[in-house]
């Protein structure tokens, strides 16, 4: 198996009719429970796959691909099928744990979300957001109108749900809360999965703030206020530096190292804030331009394209 570094990306969201036609990629099918009522659903992963760039790791010398084995200390190298589960329990010890045990574990909900209650929509901390999210939708024509009726209704009042649900083998926490047409579905840590944040206030001196310091940095905050959050205006700069630097390096181009931001000068409070309310208040003066992230070909496809070209040059 080989170990590889992952790097975000931004690529476009996909369109309705790529969407349509992975249907049959559903993370997850089952019923989504409120009390008495039980609607089919089905979960499909929030996240757009192959929205990231692979860095496989290799041999210096030879730029062969590193392979990892799974290895026994006592019998050598041994294949899947020999591999069980364990528990570390003592130095040395360890408690098998097999499938069949396992299996008893799992409870008739496993295939329920199962709603706790409702909370408004935003009462949970986003502190608390893992980042697996889900979208959540009717599973065949039965709950089309119970899944309509009570969406509906949340978004009406301004709630989120709180449930539970095992996926992949665990049960997790989920918030749903109503996206458009969807719910969407947010696994929660536990709270012993978040360190306490007041472990940490040690760090922030407390002490008095002068009125023309928060009268200015209320000022800064109100020109640098947003509306709305637009993600299509916002790139994953890092990668599109690195699918340039992956790109040039394959056509054999000369690599050009950007040039370095410079140091921020520290400067008095009063001043700086002065300053930045001059400079948000111009800049919003001037008529403001969408930023949408620029369509790129894969690397991958590109990067082959490329070196079929060289090879039939020196062919």
């Amino acid at each position: 198996m080989r170990r590889r570094t992952t790097i975000g990306s931004d690529r476009r969201p996909r369109s309705t009719k790529e969407v349509r036609s992975m249907s049959a990629r559903a993370s997850w099918k089952g019923f989504l429970r409120i009390c008495l009522v039980s609607i089919p659903v089905k979960a499909y992963s929030a996240a757009a796959s192959g929205s990231k760039i692979h860095l496989n790791q290799l041999h210096r010398d030879c730029h062969s691909p590193i392979k990892y084995r799974k290895v026994c200390p006592v019998h050598g190298e041994v294949e899947g099928e020999s591999i069980v589960s364990g528990y570390h329990y003592a130095k040395g010890r360890y408690v098998v744990i097999d499938s069949d045990e396992l299996e008893k574990l799992r409870r008739e909900s496993d295939k329920v979300v199962e709603v706790e209650g409702f909370l408004p929509k935003n009462a949970v901390d986003a502190l608390y957001l893992c980042g697996k999210d889900y979208f959540l939708v009717p599973e065949g024509p039965v709950g089309q109108k119970a899944y309509r009726l009570i969406r509906e209704v949340m978004t009406e009042r301004g709630q989120s749900a709180l449930g539970k649900i095992v996926l992949t083998g665990r049960e997790q926490i989920v918030l749903l809360r109503p996206l458009g047409r969807l719910f969407v579905m947010s696994v929660l840590s536990y709270s012993g999965e978040v360190k306490d944040p007041t472990a940490f206030e040690d760090e922030v001196e407390e002490g008095a703030i002068a009125a023309p310091e928060l009268e200015l940095a209320g000022k800064l905050l109100d020109a640098a206020s947003l509306d709305t959050y637009d993600p299509a205006g916002y790139r994953n700069e890092y990668t599109e530096r690195l699918t340039e630097l992956i790109e040039a390096k394959v056509s054999g181009k000369e690599i050009v190292r950007a040039p370095a931001p410079e140091e921020p000068q520290v400067i008095e409070l009063l001043e700086a804030l002065r300053s930045s309310v001059a400079r948000t208040q111009k800049a919003q003066a001037r008529t403001p331009r969408k930023r949408t992230a620029a369509k790129k070909v894969a690397p991958s496809a590109r990067a082959k394209r490329t070196a079929s070209a060289r090879k039939r040059k020196t062919g």
